[in-house]
């Protein structure tokens, strides 16, 4: 019992890391700025 076991860092995750994830968020954080920026602009129109 005294082996070192060894694995990859796919078979550790047990997964693959595909990179849409990093497009969703920049995605999402492009559209919530967009968003309240448009809330603070027609805030500020109606005052």
């Amino acid at each position: 019992m005294d082996q070192e076991i060894h694995k990859s860092t796919d078979e550790a995750r047990a997964g693959s890391t595909p990179h849409i994830v990093r497009y969703v968020l920049g995605i999402s954080l492009f559209l919530a700025i967009g968003a309240l920026t448009l809330i603070w602009v027609t805030g500020a129109l109606f005052k």
